[in-house]
């Protein structure tokens, strides 16, 4: 098994490997493959097909610069929904002890106590009182 794992070794080195984009490249194909058990399409046989290439052609790849560049757009792009995501939606690391809501008039963001029940709130921007169930 070591004469094995040491052909293979030898064989990967100069090679670029899985990065981030390799990753998400294999995840994407598998659930390709998942949904083309329900959905039988010769055209998403052809794409798994074209990213399963694609994804060993970079893998393979000696053209470290590259594969690189390609990573850092992926990276950057990933970011980018990232951070929308997490203004969009609280992100996944939204704090539990604390509510947000937005006053009403001016669309000022406030942070009240979660679990208080009907709360009267104070907009310290406009001055409004509005109340919220926190």
């Amino acid at each position: 098994m070591n004469r094995w794992r040491d052909k293979f070794y030898r064989f990967m080195q100069g090679r670029y490997g899985v990065d981030e984009l390799g990753r998400f490249m294999s995840y994407a194909l598998l659930v390709c493959i998942l949904l083309n058990v329900f959905l039988h399409s010769e055209i998403v046989n052809f794409l798994i097909l074209a990213g399963l290439i694609f994804s060993y052609y970079r893998m393979m790849s000696r053209d470290y610069s590259r594969r690189y560049e390609e990573n850092q757009k992926f990276l950057k792009l990933k970011y980018r929904f990232v951070s929308w995501k997490n203004q969009t939606f609280g992100g996944r690391g939204a704090d539990k002890t604390v509510r947000i809501f937005k006053c009403p008039t001016c669309g000022q963001k406030v942070r009240v106590p979660r679990g208080k029940g009907k709360i009267s709130i104070h907009c310290p921007k406009c001055g409004v009182d509005f109340i919220k169930r926190s």
